[in-house]
């Protein structure tokens, strides 16, 4: 059986680098492009529910999630490349292991900065996480 690979997409420049490099370094694999939705940017806590979450808030974030990931697979089939795609709610480091737990994973690979937030600021807080969490190998491409 073949690899699986994971690849988290946020539309970032970084991300497809990151969709980029899985292309070209894992020909033989099965990719998976992972979008998470993260509450926080609601201003809500992980814990609290989907239902509670404001309507409009949670149907843009969806939507953009879901252009996110299509825009990912339309490079991927450019490319010759079938792309798998998930969308996850939650912290995105916390997620994103989580999700490669959970799906059999066997690499991850993500930019090294994201779209938003405090993982614009540092070496990418969410990529930090992930590299200290993940059980399989994680690439991080700048």
């Amino acid at each position: 059986m073949g690899k699986t690979v994971l690849v988290a997409i946020d539309g970032s420049p970084q991300s497809e680098e990151a969709l980029d490099h899985a292309i070209t370094e894992f020909p033989d694999a099965e990719l998976v492009g992972l979008t998470v939705i993260d509450p926080a940017e609601a201003g809500y806590a992980v814990e609290g529910a989907v239902a509670e979450f404001p309507q409009g808030w949670y149907d843009t974030a969806e939507d953009e999630a879901q252009t996110v990931l299509d825009e990912a697979v339309d490079r991927a089939a450019g490319a010759g490349v079938e792309l798998r795609t998930a969308t996850e709610i939650g912290r995105p480091a916390n997620t994103i292991v989580r999700f490669s737990d959970e799906h059999d994973i066997d690499h991850i690979v993500m930019g090294s900065h994201g779209r938003t937030g405090m993982s614009r600021i540092l070496l990418g807080s969410v990529a930090e996480t992930v590299m200290r969490r993940s059980t399989v190998p994680v690439t991080v491409v700048r």
